[in-house]
């Protein structure tokens, strides 16, 4: 690994995205997809990967070419705050005055070539500004389960292409989301940052010290100990909310969270509206919908905008616009002690 300036990337796996989506998209190609959209800019030995223990085998596994030192291990989920801290920490003794650039790897990106001009702008702007930068997509409909961002001035010297962050708005209701849409000054946030790693360590520092501290003690033996501890902060209402000189870049290249099975629907199906089949499925006077069922035949009969997936012990059906929701499904089955179906 190259000391000195060196920028650094971290595509993380994000544990939230349904093991079924990854089955669909398939593992390789979302995780080794986000790392062939980075490797050009910086070089295979400057990537970082921070993963969960449940994870890990499967990370090395595709991963293959990358260190296993490179390969970092939460010993359990403390959302993104802690997942960056302990990054930034590690980053921070390797290389002190580096750039980090954060990229979860469950994005379906297009526009390859215009995803690193516009990374290498937020770099850019990371580096110069000292600012903590954020990239924007431009919102093509009110969703709910997006943040926002409000834009501020233009930053000189961008061409227009990147300005100063007014505020975060949280996951907003539909008619909120309207009603941010028909201002025009909003973009969705994308959760794909850049900042000097001195400086993301002094915010958490400043927001969340009850974070960055225990790790920045913390030794190899201590970290599980240490983790069992932390809170749960999401690095954008721990940080960013916050923070005073944060930024925007306004992203070019065609962007979808793969979050949720509404956001994979749209993706098979082109974005018009037809069904999303896949599996033993039949489908009659019905539009809008994504069936999943491997094994068994599934049929949907006069029905709009359904999600119905259905695994060997257990089927899901949902309205699209819930899909976000699923997390309730999976809080619900912990509080009944049923585990098993997680």
């Amino acid at each position: 690994m190259a000391g000195g300036s060196g920028t650094r990337f971290w595509p993380r796996s994000r544990a939230r995205v349904p093991k079924q989506l990854l089955a669909i998209f398939g593992e390789r190609s979302m995780l080794q997809d986000t790392l062939a959209r980075v490797t050009p800019l910086v070089g295979r030995n400057h990537l970082l990967v921070v993963t969960g223990r449940a994870h890990a085998r499967t990370v090395q596994r595709q991963l293959s070419n990358v260190p296993r030192r490179h390969v970092l291990v939460e010993p359990r989920a403390r959302n993104t705050a802690a997942a960056i801290a302990l990054a930034a920490v590690h980053l921070r003794r390797r290389s002190p005055d580096a750039v980090m650039a954060v990229l979860p790897s469950d994005h379906a990106i297009t526009d390859v070539a215009v995803f690193r001009r516009d990374l290498a702008l937020a770099l850019d702007v990371a580096a110069r500004r000292d600012a903590l930068v954020t990239i924007g997509v431009r919102p093509t409909h009110p969703e709910t389960g997006y943040g926002y961002i409000r834009t501020g001035a233009t930053l000189p010297g961008t061409r227009g292409r990147a300005a100063r962050v007014d505020a975060f708005i949280e996951k907003p209701d539909r008619a909120r989301a309207e009603a941010l849409l028909a201002d025009g000054d909003v973009l969705w946030n994308a959760g794909i940052f850049a900042w000097r790693v001195e400086r993301i360590i002094d915010e958490l520092r400043r927001h969340v010290p009850d974070v960055i501290g225990p790790l920045e003690r913390a030794s190899s033996r201590t970290l599980e100990s240490v983790y069992r501890r932390l809170p749960a902060v999401s690095i954008d209402t721990g940080v960013m909310e916050r923070a005073e000189h944060v930024a925007v870049v306004r992203a070019r290249f065609g962007w979808s969270d793969v979050g949720s099975w509404a956001a994979l629907a749209t993706l098979w199906s082109g974005g018009n509206g037809r069904n999303a089949l896949r599996g033993r499925t039949l489908s009659i006077d019905s539009r809008g919908c994504l069936v999943d069922s491997p094994e068994r035949l599934v049929a949907v009969l006069g029905v709009e905008d359904l999600v119905v997936v259905d695994t060997p012990d257990a089927v899901l059906v949902c309205h699209k616009g819930r899909a976000q929701d699923v997390r309730l499904v999976v809080d619900e089955l912990r509080r009944r002690g049923l585990t098993r179906y997680l």
